[in-house]
């Protein structure tokens, strides 16, 4: 699907924070399995089955930011966006996620976002703030912008995020987004 206006919304997890067979439902690579509540299967639980080997297979502990982590790693994925001229409209960090909505002329999003990612780690590592071995998980979800209703509606999903505790930018100066209100 080609995204309106080079727009996508852009999400990624640290590393540990989602697993296969994790009892919140899970998608794996490539949509090869999709398995959304309720687990269908005893087998399929947090403490047993998938999800215990999920965790057996870990090669580190799970990533959970701290909230001066989640802002150090905010503003390190805000400075590599704008460095690569990727135009953000929001971003957000908490302790184990973040969300970007972003214009991405080249549609490449997965590449600027792991060159963000790469960015966040390194600083994070050299402030201190998290364990080395890498903070986020592998890949991450882009997901095209439909049209300006969904631009909207991603844009407050994303700023929502504060109430939550996260670290937030937003393009706007008001705190709301552009457009009707609700």
């Amino acid at each position: 699907m080609e995204p309106w206006n080079d727009w996508y919304h852009i999400t990624g997890n640290t590393y540990g924070a989602w697993l296969p067979g994790d009892r919140r439902g899970w998608l794996t690579r490539q949509h090869r399995v999709h398995v959304e509540l309720p687990v269908p299967t005893p087998d399929h639980t947090a403490e047993t089955g998938l999800h215990v080997q999920s965790r057996h297979l870990m090669t580190r502990r799970p990533v959970t930011l701290s909230p001066a982590a989640g802002r150090s790693a905010l503003d390190a994925m805000l400075e590599a966006f704008r460095h690569h001229h990727i135009e953000l409209a929001a971003l957000s960090v908490d302790d184990h996620h973040f969300h970007t909505l972003a214009r991405v002329p080249d549609h490449l999003p997965r590449k600027w976002a792991g060159i963000a990612k790469k960015e966040s780690a390194r600083a994070l590592s050299s402030a201190g703030l998290v364990a080395p071995g890498g903070v986020w998980a592998v890949r991450t979800h882009c997901k095209p912008i439909t049209d300006r209703a969904h631009q909207v509606e991603v844009a407050r999903y994303i700023a929502d995020h504060r109430a939550r505790g996260a670290a937030v930018w937003l393009a706007w100066a008001d705190g709301r987004p552009p457009g009707p209100t609700r």
